[in-house]
């Protein structure tokens, strides 16, 4: 089954082309990537996916349905974890997640057991009464994700997950997201580091300047190019993924 599907998907902002008539398809259950460095097209690409923006041409659909037609529905069925951090520090850690619940309908009868499963499956029931300033960013980050799961997702959207992170942190947030899997999760997210792609995703399109290079899986691409993830960007667009 085919969840999102993109067709001659393109995005202006005035006279930038932010993304520049791609297409892609992305299956169910599959763990999905848009490589490539800050400016590339990725985070455009997936606030579409997610409809927090419209298209400037093209047709992008999510379970079947065009995002520019029914966007409250699709959101509903989606979870989405931000590249920056936008907990409320006015709350604890266990009632950003009981708030957020609200926005779903969830009653707090509800999301109260829901946050603590949450909280034990992101290990960090210890922390449910500490205010968010006092998280380290690895900890804000595994909270964003726990987050994004509040209304059981059928699609998960993470842009740039473990951005800022230790090596430490950063394996712990790949643990969580591999153990989602198993559920038939649907995964799509943006990345620069090459290990990342390479651990989590099925398949990954690397994207430069706006366009889609190339799709395929990231052992593929490592065994056709004959290098890691990063050679592979190199040779195909001719600069790092730094940028």
């Amino acid at each position: 089954m085919i969840i999102v599907t993109a067709n001659k998907l393109t995005k202006d902002y005035n006279s930038l082309r932010a993304v520049d008539n791609i297409d892609f398809e992305i299956s169910k259950g599959e763990y999905f990537g848009f490589l490539g460095p800050n400016g590339a097209g990725k985070t455009t690409a997936m606030g579409i996916i997610h409809c927090f923006m419209p298209p400037t041409s093209g047709e992008v659909k999510v379970f079947g349905i065009d995002v520019t037609e029914n966007p409250s529905h699709i959101k509903s069925r989606i979870g989405v974890m931000p590249q920056d951090n936008n907990l409320d520090p006015d709350l604890t850690v266990l009632e950003n997640l009981i708030v957020y619940a609200r926005y779903f309908d969830i009653t707090k009868k509800e999301s109260s057991p829901l946050s603590w499963e949450l909280l034990d499956f992101i290990e960090m029931r210890e922390k449910a009464n500490i205010k968010i300033q006092k998280l380290s960013g690895g900890m804000k980050r595994r909270l964003l994700l726990a987050r994004s799961l509040v209304n059981n997702p059928e699609l998960l959207i993470l842009d740039e997950p473990t951005t800022g992170l230790d090596p430490h942190s950063r394996h712990s947030v790949w643990k969580q997201l591999k153990q989602l899997k198993s559920k038939g999760i649907t995964l799509i997210l943006t990345t620069h580091y090459m290990e990342e792609a390479e651990k989590l995703c099925d398949r990954v399109a690397i994207m430069d300047s706006g366009k889609i290079v190339t799709v395929d899986t990231p052992s593929n691409l490592m065994n056709k190019y004959k290098g890691t993830l990063e050679d592979v960007y190199l040779k195909l667009t001719g600069r790092s993924l730094e940028g």
